[in-house]
């Protein structure tokens, strides 16, 4: 299935920062997961140590009480310009993350973005199990929390 053109959540920030700087800390699961909102924690899968398009890893999710994991495959891996992964469970599509990095004046812009790929019946049936029924809106509190995150990370080593 092929991507949308708009994503279902998104969100941009400029960071005081190199996109080379930047895209080393959004292509580090291990950061990430101490940035975002659900997202907590990862393992590679496959062997694999690094970042690179096919590589997968396990990502470790919470919102509340609830936890699951999911396996996200890297599909692209561009540095400083962009880091995207698809999400899935066992066979079943879940979403697409992407982050864009583009040079703005001294620094950066990067744009997070999501799109849900699960089908309609899934969607609700996790939306009740996870206690999620507003994704979109979930997603794009959390892209805020995790843009935030990533500025402050990212500005503090620069400023080292």
């Amino acid at each position: 299935m092929p991507t949308p053109k708009e994503p279902d959540a998104s969100g941009s920030i400029h960071i005081d920062a190199s996109p080379e700087q930047v895209y080393s800390l959004i292509s580090d699961p291990g950061v990430m997961a101490e940035l975002a909102g659900e997202y907590e924690g990862f393992r590679w899968l496959d062997g694999a140590a690094e970042v690179a398009p096919g590589v997968r890893f396990r990502g470790r999710n919470r919102h509340g009480f609830i936890r699951w994991s999911t396996t996200a495959t890297v599909t692209d891996a561009a540095e400083g310009e962009k880091f995207a992964f698809d999400v899935g469970v066992g066979p079943i599509r879940v979403s697409r993350w992407q982050y864009d990095i583009e040079p703005d004046g001294d620094g950066c812009r990067v744009v997070e973005s999501t799109w849900d790929r699960r089908v309609a019946p899934i969607r609700v049936i996790t939306g009740v199990a996870i206690g999620t029924p507003d994704r979109a809106g979930l997603n794009k509190r959390n892209i805020a929390k995790t843009l935030a995150g990533l500025k402050q990370r990212a500005e503090a080593v620069t400023a080292d």
